[in-house]
């Protein structure tokens, strides 16, 4: 009877114990960190709300790592890449709506947050509106293609090559080896050119002018010879010369040419223009500088105040 006794004693102190352990756990769950209170309503944040959280919040991203790795395997390196941008910006959209629907199946009126925080969304969304913005422009270039890494783009006077393109921004490198970095709502809004859309190679020219009476035909074939001689001028499609104008104190002629990488083709240029003037002193064909004749004519007053011959 005595040992039933004590093991009966034994059990009860383990339920109470048990029962101490347990409302200790749920009283600690349920502690309340901060209150939020807005129109009347109170919403309680407890311990257990931020860890339900914290662990949404990372089961949410082991399983977005596993979609992640899963799709990626199957892709090429540079659809990778835009996958990977891409991704960013789905995966924190993801995030908040695991987190609201957390809160809302432990039991808080989300509605109630999202009312109080209003004015601080409307205050946060106009100072990202830019942010979000070179986002959404920063999609629609991945998805769309509408610029490649390796492109040669002109946008506002300035030439680059571009090297990296990132989900707010664009990078390229100008031909004075500066990086110019390029938020991607400006793709979507300003008017930018891009030299290598269609195919790499572009057409360039020189234009030079000589003084009349010049021998054009010998001009056009001197033009012709300095492009043909410059190893950086592509063979096909062959360059042309134009006669342009009848200038106020030359003829004008432009030499156009292909070349296969634009971006360089100021220093094509260079070579062309000191090729060109080389060839012009050995054949005596002159570059005029701009002329004017000025005439004087007196007037009556000034022929009535000169003075009288004696």
């Amino acid at each position: 009877m005595q040992k039933e006794e004590g093991s009966e004693t034994t059990e009860a102190l383990k339920d109470v114990v048990e029962e101490d352990i347990w409302g200790s756990i749920v009283d600690f769950w349920n502690f309340v960190l901060f209150p939020i209170e807005t129109e009347g309503n109170t919403v309680h944040i407890t311990i257990g709300n931020i860890l339900l959280v914290i662990f949404a919040f990372v089961l949410t991203s082991i399983v977005l790592r596993l979609i992640r790795s899963f799709i990626t395997n199957k892709l090429q390196e540079g659809d990778k890449l835009k996958f990977i941008s891409i991704f960013k910006f789905i995966k924190y959209f993801v995030y908040l709506v695991v987190i609201l629907i957390t809160l809302s199946s432990a039991g808080i009126n989300i509605t109630i947050l999202l009312t109080a925080s209003a004015a601080l969304f409307v205050g946060i969304g106009l100072a990202l509106q830019e942010f979000f913005q070179d986002i959404i422009g920063g999609v629609f270039i991945i998805l769309d293609k509408s610029l490649l890494v390796g492109d040669v783009i002109e946008m506002e006077g300035r030439v680059g090559r571009v090297f990296q393109i990132k989900l707010r921004t664009t990078r390229a490198l100008t031909r004075d080896d500066k990086v110019m970095i390029i938020p991607n709502h400006k793709f979507m809004s300003d008017v930018i050119f891009n030299y290598t859309q269609n195919h790499e190679t572009t057409r360039e020219f020189v234009s030079v002018g000589v003084a009349y009476g010049s021998d054009t035909k010998k001009v056009e074939e001197i033009l012709l010879n300095c492009a043909i001689e410059n190893k950086d001028v592509m063979e096909s499609p062959k360059p042309f010369v134009l006669f342009e104008a009848f200038g106020d104190s030359s003829l004008n002629f432009s030499l156009h040419f292909y070349v296969s990488d634009s971006f360089v083709d100021p220093k094509i240029k260079s070579q062309l223009r000191f090729k060109i003037d080389e060839e012009f002193r050995r054949n005596n064909i002159t570059i005029p500088f701009p002329q004017r004749d000025v005439h004087f004519y007196p007037t009556k007053n000034q022929t009535q105040n000169s003075p009288k011959n004696e």
